[in-house]
């Protein structure tokens, strides 16, 4: 039997957000109802500030999110920085150096509180912002950043984050969440997971008060962490094989079904 959990965390693409981007208004009920019961639902992801703020709107009175893997904690209702676990550039650069090595063909961008700024040989899939920079990552990596991302064109996901892990595994902690060949790279020791222990903690949560959604590879320290975990139906396959249990898809409102039927919706 399932406890009444006191906090929600919850991914986005792939979790709660649809196919389509959108938020159901189904979803969007479920959420509100649980704020106005006291129960924090916290958006824990991997996308950049950029992109989180477009569902901002459905993260609650508590007015925190959990973005870029863990590197930032966001004061959605202050619009600033409630915590930032940055990369130091010197760290960067060794990781940069070491992974080009061992797998050529390498090819970085990196997120700062600003945006992104990419190599010219970084093959970005979605629309860059306005103003994004192009340049030789020594030229980019002039401050802290967030996430160091490493687009491979040849490899596949597992095999370019198994050659990763192995280079580099020690300088950063290393995971993905693209269908594409795309690594997220961030401090040691920082994931959705610890940052969300942290979050927890300041608002007096035991990780067994904890349920948590995900889908992807980088969603596996969060589930494992938390006290109860789900993995949505088309998850992938070490996320469904990690979580205690199994959520009706993302595109069915999964999350919300879960939630509902937790909570007596």
């Amino acid at each position: 039997m399932v406890l009444r959990p006191r906090l929600v965390a919850t991914d986005l693409d792939g979790t709660l957000v649809r196919s389509d981007g959108s938020v159901s208004d189904y979803t969007r009920d479920v959420l509100v109802q649980l704020e106005d019961r006291g129960i924090p639902v916290v958006f824990v992801t991997g996308r950049p500030l950029r992109w989180a703020e477009d569902v901002f709107e459905h993260v609650g009175s508590h007015g925190l999110a959990i973005v870029s893997n863990g590197a930032l904690v966001w004061d959605v209702a202050r619009s600033q920085v409630h915590l930032e676990r940055p990369v130091a550039p010197d760290t960067a650069r060794e990781v940069c150096r070491l992974l080009r090595e061992a797998v050529p063909g390498s090819a970085y961008a990196v997120e700062t509180l600003d945006g992104i700024s990419l190599e010219p040989e970084f093959m970005e899939r979605h629309p860059l912002p306005a103003g994004a920079r192009r340049a030789s990552i020594e030229a980019l990596l002039s401050r802290p950043l967030l996430k160091l991302l490493a687009r491979h064109e040849e490899l596949g996901p597992q095999d370019y984050w198994d050659a990763a892990e192995a280079a580099v595994g020690h300088l950063m902690t290393i995971t993905w969440s693209s269908s594409s060949t795309l690594l997220e790279m961030s401090g040691p020791g920082v994931t959705k997971a610890s940052s969300l222990e942290l979050l927890a903690r300041d608002l007096g949560v035991e990780a067994a008060d904890v349920i948590a959604f995900g889908d992807m590879p980088n969603d596996l320290p969060m589930l494992t962490w938390a006290g109860t975990s789900y993995a949505m139906a088309d998850a992938h396959p070490s996320v469904r094989e990690a979580a205690g249990h199994l959520a009706p898809g993302h595109d069915e409102d999964g999350v919300a079904q879960v939630l509902a039927g937790v909570f007596d919706l």
